[in-house]
């Protein structure tokens, strides 16, 4: 009896000193950042969003249920068929358990599908289409930060209230910008404003003083930019150029962040309103956080970047709180989880894997309202995420059915 006793204990004593892997797959839970390092949304993305993730998994200690967490990094090139075929290596050669950013909607809707067929969790940062969470949502898919439905009513809701009752639209040519645009006509309509017209500019485009002359001719109150990354910098350059900001007509840049407004300058930028998602200097926890990113990469996160720290972080936990990295039942608990921390104070990831959280309406100081480093900004409103994000009533998404 003492030796069954004393091997009882030895066992127990091995299984307690060994690793715990518990429901980890191959020993070790292993992200993919995929996300732009090359391209127009590089600077909004790229090393900044890998450095924040680099961050979440240290803050995490480097590991969850005793198994080592890796991160693989690849350039997507917001080339489709690119993102997929490095997808599919990525699956087949390192069995990664789930996929992150994947900016630009011609990117994030594709691999949302792969990864919804293949029980990979897809943890969507950059890409905005409000579809990801409608038409295309996917039990392992979670949109984090933004989407079009919350650019769109946070930024021409506010406009309307203001006072604003036409809009124009100057928007890029593929699915975000014609998505963004369809959500930002139907919060206008819905709020009683009118919509004159619309041109349609072709993705990194180089001219743009033909559709911006259109829309002047429109005599709209607004025009709304319905575009992002070098899109977006270089038309609002030249809406400088021609004497648009500044006068009667407001400037409305339905997706920007705070890296555009540094590269255009504040004397350019001054007076554009846009929504965010997050501000680096919007109270104590969104500074700290700002500090600590500093010291790595060299600048504040933008919204996008702090996304990436956010979500990671709130996957982590969700695999703890699973006990496993499967898919489905770790995507089960990101949404049984709250979200507070210093990105979204009570934030909450719904039925159709829509993170909901308050929005902020934001303006560009003028250059003699700067008054510290990286302050480019003026929080005019906090939007509360129940109003900025599509209601669950009027979603087609299966999961909320």
């Amino acid at each position: 009896m003492g030796m069954l006793r004393a091997g009882a204990f030895a066992l127990v004593s091995a299984m307690v000193s060994a690793p715990v892997w518990a429901g980890i797959s191959d020993g070790e839970v292993r992200i993919a950042l995929m996300t732009d390092y090359s391209g127009p949304y590089a600077e909004s993305t790229g090393q900044g969003s890998q450095v924040a993730a680099e961050m979440a998994i240290d803050d995490f200690g480097g590991q969850v249920l005793g198994a080592p967490i890796r991160l693989y990094t690849v350039d997507h090139r917001l080339d489709p068929e690119h993102a997929l075929a490095e997808a599919d290596r990525l699956r087949r050669e390192h069995r990664v358990d789930a996929y992150l950013d994947m900016v630009g909607s011609q990117v994030g809707i594709p691999m949302q599908a792969y990864a919804k067929e293949h029980g990979i969790a897809a943890l969507q940062v950059g890409s905005a289409s409000s579809t990801l969470t409608n038409e295309h949502c996917s039990p392992v898919g979670v949109h984090w930060a933004y989407d079009t439905h919350a650019l769109a009513a946070g930024s021409t809701s506010a406009m309307i209230a203001r006072g604003a009752e036409t809009f124009y639209f100057l928007t890029v040519d593929y699915s975000f910008g014609h998505v963004l645009e369809s959500d930002a006509r139907q919060a206008i309509e819905r709020n009683g404003g009118t919509v004159l017209g619309s041109t349609i500019h072709p993705f990194r485009a180089t001219d743009f003083a033909t559709p911006l002359l259109e829309a002047m001719a429109s005599g709209a109150d607004v025009i709304a930019f319905a575009n992002a990354g070098d899109d977006l910098i270089n038309s609002i350059r030249e809406a400088s150029e021609l004497g648009i900001l500044g006068s009667d007509t407001a400037v409305v840049a339905l997706l920007a962040a705070d890296d555009n407004v540094q590269n255009l300058g504040l004397y350019t930028a001054q007076g554009m309103i846009y929504t965010s998602g997050y501000y680096w200097a919007y109270d104590q926890q969104s500074r700290e956080f700002a500090e600590r990113f500093t010291k790595r990469y060299g600048g504040v996160p933008n919204m996008l970047q702090a996304a990436t720290y956010s979500v990671t972080m709130h996957y982590l936990r969700a695999i703890e709180h699973a006990g496993t990295d499967e898919a489905r039942a770790v995507v089960d608990a990101m949404k049984a989880l709250p979200v507070n921390d210093f990105f979204a104070r009570d934030g909450r990831v719904r039925a159709d894997g829509r993170m909901v959280y308050d929005m902020y309406l934001v303006e560009a100081k003028p250059p003699q309202e700067q008054n510290e480093r990286w302050a480019y900004l003026n929080v005019l409103e906090v939007i509360p995420g129940d109003q900025a994000y599509r209601p669950l009533e009027e979603s087609v998404c299966d999961l909320v059915r």
